[in-house]
């Protein structure tokens, strides 16, 4: 499970991760409770926040795939965290100076997601240096542990921060957090980077573009993670929406269910690591289909320790399906297309998030705070459905039920190995796909 350990640069670069995303997932905590209070626990408001907060996506993130698959990777995150550690430590000061308005939020928020556009493609891309192919898929599946298991602690610690001290002083924590990657990356060794050697010539955005475009098992992934990532991933928003105004909890109740979806992510991330191979489309679309009838389940949670105990299975199926479609994604593409292939996905996968956030929260604030989570939910299953429906007539699939000695459906195609799925809960995938 944690054979990617074994490399000190991967070591590094993870331990750096994880103590500056303790820190950001304490701002973001920090950032909606301050949003929710200057602006009377408007939803919309929130909604607006968070869309700022991934719009830059839209913009930037393209051409930093560009830069990705041109310039010094490492170089390229070191100057971005000081620039992270900078804008932290000023929100920070303005809110402890009690000078802050909602508008100053806003603008907080557009410019950290412009930093954010410019560093997710390249730490992505990054993670094939660090290791190298044949432990990418373990590499992707530990760092996404990382991810979410600083998604446990920070939002946890950030409840408790701002109950003891306020939202100031959380910003400020996070801008010191920033320290972490930047020593990290300093202290590994360039010559046990894993790197591709960089064409005189290197392709523009526009070859990046035309090449998911002929590999449609690409854009399948890309296609599902686009829409449900618009409208199912929402949690910073809808979480605290629930919270303050469903449940009428404080701060560090936000926190707790924001941790327990973690636990289940982390949990998720986990399940990964054992894999080898490129995971089938089979294995993605099921996720999506998990993930949809969890989500939908927890929109309609009667009370607060309800929603504490779907929380967890939902994160699990969250990030098994996001992580299986990121390392698909990552292991059908050559090095020297990285780059740009990941700043694609990242914009479906958060670019699209202005676009749902304030959908999403003009239904919290206008139709009900339960609608929010459950509509992302249903257009997550009907996604699913129609892609496994493409499938199956494009490619001519057969499929089958068996019923003993557990129930189990099988996917054969006429050029690809055959897939088994369990339909039983807990029973894991069998077979392998090719392609």
């Amino acid at each position: 499970m944690f054979r990617s350990f074994r490399i000190r640069n991967y070591r590094l670069f993870i331990l750096g991760q994880f103590i500056s995303l303790t820190g950001g997932w304490m701002q973001i905590v920090a950032q909606d409770w301050l949003v929710l209070q200057l602006s009377d626990n408007s939803g919309t408001a929130l909604g607006i926040v968070t869309a700022l907060q991934f719009l830059p996506i839209l913009v930037f993130t393209l051409y930093a795939g560009k830069l990705a698959d041109r310039l010094d990777k490492r170089k390229l995150l070191i100057a971005v965290n000081a620039v992270w550690a900078v804008l932290a430590a000023s929100l920070g000061i303005l809110v402890i100076s009690g000078g802050v308005q909602l508008w100053h939020v806003f603008v907080f928020a557009a410019v950290f997601g412009a930093v954010n556009a410019v560093e997710v493609p390249v730490r992505q891309s990054f993670a094939s240096e660090l290791v190298g192919t044949d432990l990418l898929p373990n590499a992707l599946s530990l760092s996404a542990a990382t991810f979410n298991t600083a998604r446990i602690v920070g939002p946890a610690l950030a409840g408790l921060c701002i109950a003891w001290l306020g939202t100031g002083p959380v910003f400020v924590l996070n801008a010191l957090t920033y320290a972490g990657p930047m020593v990290g990356l300093l202290m590994m060794k360039s010559t046990d980077l894993y790197r591709a050697r960089l064409a005189k010539k290197p392709g523009n955005v526009r070859d990046g573009l035309a090449y998911v475009r002929r590999r449609p098992d690409l854009m399948l992934p890309m296609a599902l993670m686009g829409v449900i990532a618009m409208l199912g991933y929402n949690f910073q928003l809808t979480l605290a929406i629930m919270s303050k105004t469903v449940f009428h909890n404080g701060a560090a109740s936000f926190g707790l269910l924001t941790s327990v979806l973690a636990l289940g992510a982390l949990c998720g991330a986990l399940a990964g690591t054992g894999r080898d191979g490129r995971p089938s489309v089979y294995v993605i679309l099921g996720g999506a289909l998990a993930f949809g009838v969890l989500e939908t389940i927890l929109g309609f949670a009667p009370t607060y320790l309800t929603m504490i105990a779907l929380l967890f299975p939902t994160g699990f199926a969250m990030v098994y399906f996001a992580q299986a479609c990121n390392q698909r994604v990552q292991m059908g593409v050559p090095a020297e297309y990285r780059g740009r292939v990941m700043s694609l996905y990242m914009l479906v996968f958060a670019g699209t998030t202005p676009i749902g956030a304030p959908v999403i929260g003009w239904l919290a604030e206008n139709v009900s705070a339960r609608s929010s989570i459950w509509v992302g939910g249903i257009a997550s299953i009907v996604t699913a459905l129609v892609a496994l429906v493409v499938r199956i007539r494009v490619r001519g699939v057969q499929v089958t039920f068996r019923a003993r000695p557990w129930p189990t459906l099988r996917f054969a195609e006429p050029d690809v190995d055959e897939l088994s799925m369990s339909v039983l809960p807990g029973r894991a995938l069998m077979g392998r796909f090719a392609r």
